[in-house]
């Protein structure tokens, strides 16, 4: 499955809307992308699983490049 992750660079700060960023990783579930992600500093906002018509539509936008760890 691939999922679309928001999130903070920074994790001292409080999350503010202009600056969250996504990026897209593979995992068998939300737990497994907690886990992959844990030795990066970057506070999580959010764990998407895409799948389906919204896939196909994340993968036409430029910056879709699935994270691989």
């Amino acid at each position: 499955m691939i999922f679309k992750v928001f999130y903070q660079e920074n994790v001292h700060e409080v999350p503010v809307r202009e600056k969250t960023k996504t990026l897209y990783i593979q995992a068998e579930s939300v737990r497994e992308v907690y886990s992959k992600l844990a030795d990066k500093k970057i506070n999580i906002e959010y764990i998407q699983e895409i799948k389906g018509a919204h896939l196909e539509y994340e993968q036409q936008n430029k910056n879709y490049k699935v994270l691989e760890i």
